[in-house]
């Protein structure tokens, strides 16, 4: 009796594929190592949001003593360049090239700029602690680095999305965006781990290397990222032709409809009321709670692991055909209890309380994150998608940067009410600040919840005539971001 052939085992390449996070957005068209390359514009992206947001904020309150109004200030520089993200991406959609490129040529430019700023960033940082005479040119010189790299990534990272987006079949797009963010998150995981280990022993000398070093690996990133990616066609390159709508004109029709400029103004008021308490959690249990810097850092742990959590959910909650933003929807009702929790921590003296708020903001902005990349996705067609994508990375981060500074400002100003000798003093603790805070983001995620509200039932009688997505089996393939 001739005994069945046994199946041949799966290849090795095949089992890493499998287990990578969104394998399944590769097509024939674009395959997963081709995805995978072009996805490394967004780690010297994540490297840079690093160095600007994390490490040199530390590195220059206190290993140069620069002032801190000053270091808040060179870090929201950046953020200027935010808002125009959406005009950035109707300009790759409509370049002219004779050599037949729309999205390379803002590629490499970003790139260029990114480049540019991180170069001569360092020396602008050491010029201010020079001779006082010389602190107006090392201000404005700092100021002119943080805003050539601030809008380097985000040229970058608007043509880059854009370009994925062009590159991917409509039905693989959302997830081939998503793909991009993920690795995004892992640039930033890695380059602060980097960064963080070669700066431990702090020298200047060490400082003008390492972002000089991140500026070459900058442009060796991102030009094996773009190296044969986009195929040149001249005949969408020739320019707008004559009487062609204007910036103004294509931006008005799309947030003319109701439906889009709600979902960007729910995007707006999510994104910062998840983002007003960025600054103020570590600080929060150290202050309030009594916690060391250990233990504070592990806040920021249960945060990143709340994420991830998040993450995995939305990725089976997708897979069985939950509406994306009924999926963001969940993540603002999780996030309002978890700022519940962080908020009554400080009364009840519960560092176990704090540590589920932290948990919870993670997985509510997890969901929340998600589900509005995946109906953000759903506004981009083949021609109009940097603007779409623009608009959405441009309400995303210049809400998430202004609650950001909201809150630290909020925070502040309330502790100079309370130890001040102002009649409201006495009825204030040592909490108000923090707690005013928590209580305004709970507040803007129940604005966010009834702005996110009717987009759920229009979506609903859309979708009433189509066939319901086929039920299929999660796993670390269909990891979402």
């Amino acid at each position: 009796m001739t005994r069945p052939a046994r199946p041949a085992p799966p290849k090795f390449a095949d089992i890493v594929f499998r287990l990578l996070p969104f394998a399944d957005a590769a097509s024939d068209d674009l395959p997963l190592p081709r995805l995978l390359r072009l996805s490394l514009f967004q780690v010297s992206v994540g490297m840079a949001m690093v160095l600007l947001n994390g490490t040199l904020n530390r590195v220059m309150v206190v290993e140069l003593g620069t002032p801190t109004w000053l270091v808040a200030l060179l870090i929201a520089v950046p953020l200027l360049a935010a808002p125009f993200r959406a005009l950035m991406g109707h300009k790759s959609d409509t370049h002219r090239s004779v050599l037949g490129w729309r999205r390379v040529p803002y590629i490499w430019f970003g790139s260029m700029l990114q480049f540019g700023g991180l170069a001569i960033m360092p020396f602008a940082l050491l010029l201010l602690l020079d001779k006082p005479e010389r602190f107006t040119l090392g201000l404005v010189a700092a100021a002119a680095a943080f805003l050539l790299t601030g809008t380097g990534f985000h040229m970058t990272q608007t043509a880059g999305l854009a370009l994925v987006s062009d590159l991917a079949p409509r039905e693989k797009r959302p997830r081939a965006v998503a793909l991009h963010y993920i690795t995004l998150l892992i640039g930033m995981m890695f380059a602060a781990f980097v960064i963080g280990g070669v700066l431990a022993d702090f020298s200047s000398t060490k400082l003008v290397q390492v972002i000089q070093g991140c500026a070459v690996l900058t442009v060796i990133l991102n030009t094996i990222a773009i190296w044969k990616q986009e195929a040149r066609n001249p005949a969408i390159t020739r320019g707008p032709e004559p009487g062609a709508p204007t910036f103004s004109q294509l931006w008005h029709d799309f947030v003319r409809s109701g439906r889009n400029a709600r979902l960007l103004i729910a995007i707006g008021i999510g994104a910062a009321g998840f983002a007003m308490q960025d600054a103020l959690l570590e600080p929060y249990g150290g202050e309030i709670l009594g916690l060391s810097v250990g233990a504070t850092t592990g806040l920021t742990g249960a945060w990143a692991l709340g994420s991830l959590i998040g993450f995995t959910v939305s990725g089976g909650a997708l897979a069985r055909g939950w509406n994306p933003l009924r999926l963001a929807g969940t993540g603002m009702v999780i996030g309002i209890n978890a700022f519940l929790l962080v908020l009554f921590a400080g009364p009840f003296a519960a560092p176990l309380m704090l540590y589920a708020g932290a948990l919870g903001i993670g997985l509510g902005l997890g969901l929340f994150s998600v589900g509005t990349l995946m109906e953000a996705m759903n506004l981009a067609d083949t021609e109009g998608s940097g603007l779409a994508l623009g608009a959405w990375g441009a309400v995303q981060a210049s809400c998430a940067g202004l609650g950001i500074a909201v809150g630290g400002l909020l925070r502040d100003g309330i502790a100079m009410l309370v130890q001040s000798d102002a009649p409201t003093a006495s009825l204030a603790m040592r909490a108000t600040g923090y707690g005013t805070v928590y209580v305004l983001e709970i507040a803007l995620l129940l604005i966010g919840l009834a702005a996110i509200g009717p987009l759920v039932s229009h979506r609903r009688i859309e979708d009433a005539d189509a066939d319901p997505l086929p039920a299929r089996a999660f796993g670390l393939a269909e990891f979402p971001t």
